[in-house]
């Protein structure tokens, strides 16, 4: 799968190293670093995002600027390329509240499969978690770089020090709140993997 991932001024950075780390080994990641110092409305998008270039099977949208944002989604949809924006506003994309927070969708295809709201695999030993494995996680890589932390934890205490430590590797805006659940990413981040550290747990008691 080709990759195609655009940021401003290293605005990606440990999502693009969480990718490539943790992803499919077999896809192709291919930046677009935007290091430009850019006016407050860019009137000339096409300026700074060349439509030719534009050659892969999925495009990640880390841009910061909202009118370069705007045009590479409409870009992306002008040519049925799927576009992730976390945290955008659009009905052109795939726009989750953050990069964990993305369901599955199989036009993602591989990146789709390995990234997004996340899946753990648990072992469990009595009520001490004894083993887990990553299904599915955060691109920023948090859902892997936390899980040694809770090997060795009882489950109670691992649903709230698991949580704790992914909103530490967490890069999302704090400040950005949601206006209806009063939560900001980084506390969305938390929320979703104490959920799938909880469903783990369950289906690792049946």
């Amino acid at each position: 799968m080709k990759i195609l991932v655009f940021e401003q001024n290293g605005s990606g950075a440990q999502k693009i190293a969480g990718i490539r780390r943790f992803g499919n080994p077999d896809d192709t990641v291919t930046l677009v670093d935007i290091d430009a110092r850019l006016p407050e409305f860019v009137d000339q998008p096409e300026d700074y995002i060349n439509e030719n270039n534009m050659d892969g099977d999925l495009v990640l949208n880390y841009l910061t600027h909202p009118d370069l944002s705007y045009y590479l989604i409409e870009l992306c949809a002008k040519k049925k390329i799927p576009v992730v924006s976390s945290g955008k506003h659009s009905d052109k994309g795939y726009t989750p509240f953050t990069c964990c927070g993305l369901g599955r969708h199989k036009k993602l295809g591989s990146y789709g499969e390995k990234f997004g709201f996340p899946e753990y695999r648990v072992e469990l030993e009595g009520e001490i978690i004894k083993d887990i494995q990553v299904i599915r996680g955060a691109p920023c890589g948090a859902s892997w770089e936390v899980i040694s932390r809770v090997i060795g934890v009882p489950v109670q205490e691992a649903l709230s020090l698991l949580p704790r430590l992914v909103q530490y590797h967490c890069t999302a805006n704090p400040g950005r709140f949601d206006p209806i659940t009063g939560k900001s990413p980084v506390h969305y981040a938390g929320y979703a993997h104490r959920a799938a550290l909880k469903k783990a747990v369950d289906q690792a008691k049946k």
